[in-house]
């Protein structure tokens, strides 16, 4: 039996839980900022590791560098949803899946039809006024007369709502991506290398039958999967899906 039956077997007995990362998106033609490629622009048009442009750091001593960076590499305003993010939404729409725990900000499972998402660095869907709390869209500092845009209330600078570097995480959706894993029979994880924490550490709670994951590089938790395979997620759950 090849994995590819393995998994759309294991799928059809329900109560799946996907927990993703960059390289869900990749394929909707979102680059990963970590990947060499990502490191190497940043470091030859800013002169800095994107870990330093979108820091806690940058963000309230350089603002005008931040937003420069995460308006040109952290927003595709053209990117769609690709076949991993449907497969995901269908399997959730026949009661398979029962969550979506996502490193990425890009809204894409959203727009796929996903609706149990929890996503654990936020998104550049909402944004908000750091001074006054007044939210705003992603469209409201794409197209801001200034660099840095500002509250049309009181003046503040409005951030994207997502966990830039030296920030913590959300610990509501934190503790509930720890039941949902926990609670979850088979735990697929996908376009992650489970490199980055606390956000990798999650994979710890899982306590069901089949660790599934799908990633191109060897991850810590090869050896403690069931099924393995690297090849391109959107173009697995395709195959996956058309067993199910």
């Amino acid at each position: 039996m090849t994995d590819i039956q393995k998994l759309a077997d294991t799928l059809k007995l329900g109560g799946v839980v996907f927990f993703g990362g960059a390289g869900v998106s990749t394929e909707s033609g979102i680059p990963d900022f970590r990947s060499e490629t990502g490191l190497y622009a940043a470091r030859e048009v800013y002169g800095r590791s994107p870990e330093d442009l979108i820091s806690h750091t940058c963000f309230v001593e350089e603002p005008e560098l931040f937003f420069r960076y995460y308006k040109a590499n952290l927003v595709a305003p053209d990117a769609k949803p690709n076949p991993a993010h449907y497969a995901l939404a269908e399997l959730e729409s026949r009661s398979l899946l029962t969550a979506v725990v996502t490193q990425n900000i890009d809204g894409l499972h959203q727009d796929a039809g996903s609706h149990n998402v929890l996503e654990l660095h936020g998104s550049n869907a909402r944004q908000y006024c750091v001074k006054c709390g007044a939210t705003y869209t992603l469209d409201y500092i794409m197209h801001s007369d200034d660099i840095v845009p500002k509250c049309a209330k009181c003046g503040g600078i409005v951030r994207p709502d997502v966990v830039l570097y030296e920030e913590g995480l959300d610990e509501r959706v934190m503790t509930a991506a720890q039941r949902a894993i926990s609670k979850a029979r088979t735990l697929i994880v996908g376009g992650t290398s489970l490199a980055v924490y606390p956000a990798a550490g999650l994979v710890r709670y899982f306590a069901g039958d089949t660790l599934v994951l799908l990633n191109k590089s060897p991850t810590q938790y090869d050896s403690s999967a069931d099924i393995v395979i690297r090849e391109p997620i959107g173009e697995t759950m395709s195959a996956v899906m058309a067993l199910v």
